[in-house]
């Protein structure tokens, strides 16, 4: 496996960081907003599409007390971590291009379900997403989140194929089998500002936070990323130059042949 998709290693060394990352925070609030507009209730079914190490579900949970939640990660080490996170989440351990006999029990389970920022990082996304949507009912909703704007060395160094724009996010939801309902360009102006000073820092972003907390550039790092907690806040949630790519679409039922 390249060091790029070792997401084993990854979340030893991120998790924590990935929990306090405001860009996150961010993408999460849009995707509570959007499944809110979808009329998600405490009855739901709700499949978390990459679970990476359980984030997304906790704040679900907290969310949502009543839903059934669920969640797919490639990593044992984030399935780990997101089980004492979400103790009653059922999480799985697969490979959604090779899904093992687990994965049969949530065919065509999910009322909705979530992905975000995951199939940046997958070499072919609608392959993913139409496997992903075997465990959707018909007209269940998917709230995807993908990144747009440029890609930084960071980026790369942790495995992005490809950033997204409107039209090509559209395209990718289309053809995995999807009725796209919507997108949104958010994230500006503070997103892309955040964004700007990912791609300054390149390669080095990661010994930032990865080696001594103490070091003078993390604490730089940790004051930065406290005052964009703040400024995330203040984002437009849809304009022409958003650098957060937020889709919301219906799996649709298969095309019947005319034979």
């Amino acid at each position: 496996m390249p060091d790029r998709d070792d997401w084993d290693t990854h979340w030893d060394r991120f998790a924590s960081t990935a929990s306090i990352n405001p860009a996150q925070e961010m993408r999460f609030e849009l995707v509570t907003k959007m499944l809110a507009k979808a009329g998600v209730a405490d009855d739901s079914r709700i499949f978390d599409i990459g679970s990476g190490q359980g984030d997304l579900l906790q704040k679900l949970r907290s969310w949502m007390p009543g839903a059934a939640l669920a969640g797919v990660e490639l990593s044992q080490r984030g399935a780990e971590i997101s089980r004492k996170k979400v103790p009653d989440a059922n999480i799985l351990v697969a490979d959604l291009f090779n899904p093992p006999p687990s994965m049969a029990a949530l065919l065509n389970w999910a009322t909705h379900a979530t992905c975000s920022d995951v199939i940046e990082h997958v070499d072919s996304p609608v392959q993913f997403l139409r496997s992903a949507g075997k465990y959707l009912e018909q007209r269940a909703v998917l709230v995807v989140t993908v990144p747009g704007g440029p890609m930084s060395a960071f980026d790369r160094q942790i495995g992005h194929r490809t950033h997204f724009t409107k039209e090509s996010i559209t395209a990718v939801l289309t053809e995995a089998g999807f009725s796209v309902e919507r997108v949104y360009l958010s994230g500006f102006p503070f997103f892309n500002l955040y964004r700007l000073a990912v791609i300054a820092r390149g390669e080095k972003l990661a010994a930032d936070f990865a080696g001594d907390e103490r070091g003078a550039m993390a604490r730089i790092a940790g004051v930065a990323m406290r005052a964009f907690h703040y400024l995330l806040r203040c984002c437009l949630d849809n304009s022409p130059w958003g650098w957060q790519v937020v889709a919301v679409a219906h799996k649709q039922a298969p095309q019947r042949s005319s034979e």
